[in-house]
């Protein structure tokens, strides 16, 4: 087998075992940040008095910011598992890298432990899932080779694609305030698209949203989102759902997945290395 055929395997592999292990449809380095970006004149952003206008803002502002802390929520319910994986990570906007390690949890599909990826745009690295894959390698993954585009297969939705997906925000309603972190911020919900997102945001960041918009069973994706008084996001949480049978319309196939995104400690220096070529798997 030539290289490129092994590495297209490799990533085939791994692939289908973080879409087992986040979908819960199966059975039972060299630096590239460190230094945050220098983040933009907050004082320029304000929370927009149109609820929709706020909504699809809100991940152009939130990237001014340059850096974030992440905790992630993903809980898959399919016909016959429930199950809820745990991450947490961070994103520097100014090098559009994020690393997130995410906690599995016995029952998910796969072995339970940690798995640690290296989201790009266009490209995850994935350390710890892969059966095959000698240990300390990480395995290049290009998100078209993923059915969802890695929106939520790798066990979590990075902060980057969480935010992008509001861009195609159809609907907002204005729902009241909140306390988060002792600040108080603004609930909103409504519906978003997945096609349009993928539009408004362009170039490979946009892969992920597209691949989902097309393979998901619901285009209308279900979302809210608590804002500060900047228009930044505090917490997202959007509603996927997609059929665990292949070309299948019944209810009973469905899954669904719920994303949850806190972010937090906006500018603050954050630590974030792709795999050297080195520390990458190419084998069969």
């Amino acid at each position: 087998m030539k290289v490129g055929q092994g590495r297209r395997a490799a990533a085939a592999a791994v692939a289908a075992a973080g879409l087992c292990l986040a979908l819960a449809a199966c059975g039972s380095g060299s630096s590239s940040g460190g230094a945050a970006a220098q983040p933009a004149n907050l004082s320029a952003d304000r929370l927009a008095a149109d609820p929709l206008t706020a909504v699809r803002g809100a991940a152009d502002i939130t990237g001014h910011s340059g850096t974030l802390q992440d905790v992630t929520l993903l809980e898959t319910v399919s016909r016959s598992k429930r199950a809820t994986l745990h991450g947490t990570g961070a994103y520097d906007y100014a090098a559009r890298t994020g690393q997130l390690v995410v906690t599995v949890p016995p029952g998910a599909g796969g072995s339970a432990g940690k798995l640690t990826e290296v989201v790009t745009p266009g490209v995850v690295y994935m350390l710890g899932r892969g059966t095959k894959v000698p240990p300390g390698k990480w395995v290049k993954v290009d998100v078209r080779e993923l059915a969802d585009g890695n929106l939520v297969s790798s066990g979590a939705t990075d902060p980057a694609t969480a935010a992008a997906a509001l861009r195609g925000a159809q609907t907002a309603v204005r729902a009241g305030t909140a306390v988060i972190e002792g600040e108080t911020v603004t609930r909103y919900t409504g519906t978003l698209d997945l096609g349009q997102a993928a539009q408004a945001t362009g170039g490979a960041a946009s892969y992920g949203l597209g691949l989902a918009a097309r393979t998901f069973t619901t285009r209308q994706v279900p979302y809210q989102v608590w804002l500060d008084e900047h228009g930044r996001i505090r917490r997202v949480v959007e509603v996927f759902t997609f059929s665990g049978v292949p070309g299948s319309t019944k209810s009973a196939d469905q899954v669904t997945v719920t994303s949850r995104s806190d972010f937090s400690q906006f500018g603050q220096p954050v630590q974030v290395a792709v795999p050297a070529a080195s520390e990458v798997y190419t084998g069969k």
